[in-house]
């Protein structure tokens, strides 16, 4: 599918207000509401737009500090990698998880947790258990400079 600026105007609108009413969005882009929402649905279909979601403050919900992780694997095979992506799934206190290159680690974690004391469980009785993992070094994030979720459409 091919997008033009009206298509753009959409996404853009609706990645920083995914709240607002289509009646909103058509008067904002100059659309009548059904050829807005003709494009909003064609663009849900065609998988621009991957779902809508409320973004939670972590601080609010007790998880006060965030680190990056970065994990080493003891071996590159497939089916390693595959063994430890099933397994970090499955912890809620993981929000990334990057398969990285130009580092000495594999791969990179972005984690919340109430504090250090949290860390610590999570990193010794849940993260370095997962089979193949070889090495774990962690950084602790001071400060969010940009936080942004919105992509850059144009």
């Amino acid at each position: 599918m091919q997008i033009d600026r009206y298509d753009r105007q959409i996404l853009n609108l609706l990645q920083r207000e995914g709240r607002i009413s289509n009646q909103d969005l058509a008067e904002r882009v100059n659309l009548s509401p059904s050829a807005c929402l003709r494009r909003v649905r064609a663009l849900e279909e065609s998988g621009f737009i991957t779902g809508y979601r409320a973004l939670l403050d972590a601080r609010h919900l007790g998880f006060s500090l965030t680190a990056l992780v970065y994990i080493s694997m003891d071996r590159h095979t497939p089916e390693r990698f595959a063994h430890f992506e099933a397994e970090i799934s499955k912890i809620d206190e993981v929000l990334e998880c990057l398969l990285i290159t130009g580092q000495s680690a594999d791969y990179q974690l972005k984690v919340v947790v109430a504090d250090m004391d949290a860390y610590q469980e999570l990193l010794l009785q849940r993260i370095t258990r997962i089979a193949g993992v070889s090495g774990v070094h962690t950084s602790f994030v001071l400060r969010r400079v940009v936080d942004k979720t919105a992509l850059p459409v144009g």
